[in-house]
């Protein structure tokens, strides 16, 4: 059974930062593309950044030079390092991999950047 469990976020002040925590369970995290996506109140989920197989990563241009995906797979877990966060980049934010078989989704964690 896979299972994706988040962790990191919060309620953090504009040009804050954070650090969410995605940890797969049940696959291998190395054979998968894995991403974060989020939605905001009223908004649709939008994907934010991906991480390849390959090690390349792309990063949504709302986000493009403020946040970054990392992951590392010894420990089968995945990262988003998020700066200079903007009252806008408030939601719920959710993990997810993509493997042969299907895509899996963590229950999300919620950012709320507020002053």
């Amino acid at each position: 059974q896979v299972q994706l469990v988040e962790s990191g976020g919060g309620l953090v002040h504009p040009g804050g930062s954070l650090r969410l925590s995605c940890v797969v369970s049940g696959t291998v995290l190395s054979g998968a593309l894995a991403g974060w996506s989020r939605q905001g109140p009223g908004t649709q989920r939008e994907t934010i950044a991906a991480s390849t197989t390959f090690g390349t990563t792309s990063h949504a241009d709302s986000v493009d030079g403020r946040f970054m995906i990392s992951r590392d797979n010894a420990k089968n877990a995945l990262y988003l390092q998020m700066n200079s966060l903007k009252p806008e980049d408030t939601a719920m934010y959710y993990c997810y991999i993509q493997t042969r078989e299907a895509t899996y989704w963590g229950q999300g964690t919620q950012v709320t950047v507020s002053s």
